[in-house]
Parts: structure tokens; sequence; C-alpha cells
């Protein structure tokens, strides 16, 4: 057989070598002899050293431990809240009167978290367990505003906080009023006086409801109120020290199922009537066009104005969502007031409903 001639160099080259350690050859290359004898076992050898797995599963079960006591302790911190009011996700987006026919999620996940909070969580809202007394929370919240600003000092706060590049300054957005939006406005009146609060969205429907609640849930006062925006003073009084404690959500709840907004046929029409009603809404021009988190502050407004001579009114509500349209459809409800009888395709078909409900609406606003 014909071998190349590298091939016959290190054949040659092994012969050599075998000739001059014979031994050579009759050696078994095992794998054992690479690693220690058992009584030179070395205690940081992971595949082969016994102790340093005991050491490792040691300390897991101490880390375990540890982290079963953190949690046991997390589980029974309780903070005990005094705030006058039932704790809600949205204070101006929610109406109490209104009751839920169904869940999304057992009431009894609590979005304060398990044991973190003294009061019990009921699927909408956490009440509060003692009777307040108003007379002494608002003599304490006149305590802590204080004299009446001057007109002067009101002007430097208004100079102060109102342009765009403030650094105090707090969005209020779909949700409105929240609850966790009460701890955000204390942590900033802890350095500033006053916070400047910029609402978009279905809440600039209706401002009032707006500064209502964030006069009455945080204490403070709003001192200026230009469209959307707002300035929120905390007092002359206020000691960031002795504020009132706010627990706060650790997560968002599940909207609880409400009952049906559009019935099928209108109160005071037929269903024959109920289907023309909405065939010409929707047929009709458009009121108004609503934007994505836009401001709305006049809607309520050109509603009220175009029922004086429409008896159907469209609103195009392109982009803005179908969430959105049916807070707004509620709103415009109440504040019109008026009946939503079609959502479709992000359109809103607004009724101005019968004249003996006009006659009764207008004698309750006199």
């Amino acid at each position: 057989m014909k071998l190349f001639p590298w091939r016959r160099l290190t054949i040659q080259a092994h012969d050599t070598l075998s000739s001059k350690i014979p031994s050579l050859s009759f050696i078994n290359f095992s794998p054992s002899l690479f690693h220690s004898l058992p009584e030179q076992e070395d205690i940081f050898d992971p595949p082969f050293s016994s102790t340093l797995k005991t050491q490792k599963s040691i300390t897991e079960k101490r880390e375990n431990a540890a982290s079963f006591e953190d949690s046991e302790k997390a589980h029974n911190f309780t903070i005990n809240s005094d705030l006058p009011f039932d704790f809600r996700y949205s204070y101006s987006e929610t109406n109490p009167a209104v009751e839920p026919i169904g869940f999304r999620e057992p009431p009894r996940f609590s979005p304060f978290g398990p044991g973190r909070l003294d009061r019990k969580w009921t699927g909408t809202s956490a009440p509060r367990l003692q009777p307040v007394d108003l007379e002494k929370v608002a003599e304490e919240r006149r305590r802590i505003l204080g004299e009446t600003l001057s007109e002067e000092e009101t002007a430097e706060l208004v100079e102060k906080y109102r342009h765009n590049d403030c650094s105090r300054q707090m969005n209020l957005g779909r949700g409105g009023v929240t609850h966790n939006m009460l701890e955000d406005i204390h942590g900033h009146w802890k350095r500033a006086e006053a916070v400047r609060i910029k609402c978009l969205g279905v809440p600039t429907l209706d401002m009032d409801n707006v500064c209502s609640h964030l006069e009455e849930k945080s204490g403070g006062k709003v001192i200026y109120r230009h469209i959307n925006i707002l300035l929120l003073y905390r007092g002359r009084n206020y000691d960031p020290k002795s504020r009132p404690t706010v627990p706060v959500m650790l997560w968002k709840p599940l909207a609880p199922i409400y009952p049906k907004l559009v019935k099928n046929v209108a109160d005071g029409l037929t269903f024959e009537e109920t289907k023309a009603m909405r065939n010409k809404g929707f047929n009709a021009p458009p009121l108004t066009k609503l934007s994505r988190n836009g401001v709305y502050v006049n809607v309520v407004d050109k509603v009220r104005a175009a029922f004086e001579t429409e008896e159907v009114v469209r609103l195009d509500c392109t982009y803005v969502g179908t969430s959105d349209c049916k807070r707004i459809g509620v709103k415009l409800r109440d504040l019109v007031p008026c009946v939503p009888i079609l959502f479709k395709d992000e359109q809103i078909i607004l009724w101005r409903g019968t004249k003996d409900e006009e006659h009764h609406s207008s004698g309750k606003a006199s």
C-alpha cells in the first residue's frame, strides 16, 4: 500500500519514540487519571464535590425562608387611612348611584393588594369603616387653607405655574380624577404651593365636576381655570409631614358590567319610530367632529343649541374609540339632557327626547 510522504514520516517518528520508551505504548490513558483522588477531593470542584452542593442547598433554604418572612411582613402590613370618602379608581367618571350587574374579576381581589388596607374592596370601591363628621372635615379644610389669597398673591401663583414649561404639572386623562392621582398631588405639594393640571379627553365635558372632586378629595382649592387648565392650591397652613395617608392602588381594576346604555326601543317611541330616528340621525351632517383625547368643553352647549331646531344630532367620533364614545354618550345624556339612541362606526346619535321630558328637565333646572 502506498503511503503519503507525511504519513510515512509520522509512522517512522512513532516507531522511533516507541523504541526509546518501550512502556509508552502500553500506557492506558484513562479519564480517571486526569482527576484527583477521592481523599484529595477539592471542595470547590462542582461536579465531584458533595460539600458544595450541601452548602448551596443550605443557602437556598435560607433565601427561601427570608423571602417567606418578607412576604409575611408585606402581607401583615396594613394601612389605616382616615380619609372621609370611599376609595374608588375614578371619582369623576363613576356614578356611585348606579349599581353594576356583574364583575369581570372576583370582588375579593383588592387593587390595593392583599392585607394592605383596613377597608374591604367591594368590586367598585373600598367604603369607609366609620361614619364621617362632615362639619369637622370642613373645619379642618378651612384651617389648612387659611386666609383667602389676595389678588396679588393669586396673580403671582398663576404667573408662576400656568405656563406650559411648568415643572409641577399633571395630566388628567380619560380616567378623570383617579385615586392614585391624589398621592401625586400631595407629592407635588411637598415642594410647591400649587400644581398645574392639564385636562384632556372625556372629563373635559364637565369641568365643574372635575374641579369639585379635586377640591373635595385633595383638600386644596382651584385658584385658576382656563378652558382645560387648572391650578390647584394647597393652602397656607399645609404641612407635608402631617398630610393624610393615601394608600396606592397597585393595579387598575377591571371595569364592572353596567346595564345596557342604548335600548332597542327608546322610551316614548315605537320600534318603527326609533328605527326612523336612527336612520335620520345617521344620515344627517355631523354637528361637530371630536378628536381623540381632545378638549370637549363646548360640546354640551353645542348640543343644547342644536336641539332647539333639530330633533336628532350626530357627533362624528372617528378615531376616538368605542369605549370613549360610550363615556361621551353617558355624560351628554346627563348634562344636556338627551337620549342616546345609536352607537355605530364611532358615530353618536342623540335624540332630544319627548316634550314631556323637556318640560321635566327644565323644571328641574329652574
